[in-house]
């Protein structure tokens, strides 16, 4: 994520805004969250690492921050989404520090675990 600043050499970090405290920092220190449709309706689901499509809203790791954010409604209007989030992914996520089954990344295919494929060297050709 870092790149080179233009003529300073220093290194650019990206920053971002926490939806539940509004507080700036790293975007490497905060979580990522992505709406997906699911089985009720649209679910908040976490992005650990901030691979999964579409528009993010960012969190810092901490349930007080959630919380905050869902008393503001931040995520809907974060995620520019009409009505409200299923936040039930990412309260799982910072209880457990894990994602719960239905939200770890998946591989392009989408049929495979990530984790089942780490480590293996495949020819992309």
């Amino acid at each position: 994520m870092h790149t080179s600043a233009p003529g300073n050499g220093q290194c650019h970090v990206p920053v971002r805004t926490c939806v539940g405290c509004r507080a700036r920092t790293s975007a490497v220190e905060l979580l990522r969250v992505v709406a997906e449709v699911g089985g009720s309706g649209l679910v908040a689901i976490p992005d650990p690492r901030h691979r999964r499509p579409g528009r993010g809203a960012w969190l810092h790791p901490d349930p007080a921050c959630l919380r905050l954010a869902e008393r503001r409604r931040a995520f809907p209007r974060a995620l520019r989404v009409p009505g409200s989030l299923d936040t039930s992914a990412v309260q799982h996520h910072l209880s457990a520090g894990q994602p719960p089954a239905a939200a770890q990344d998946m591989t392009d295919a989408g049929s495979v675990p990530r984790q089942a494929t780490e480590g293996k060297q495949v020819d992309p050709s």
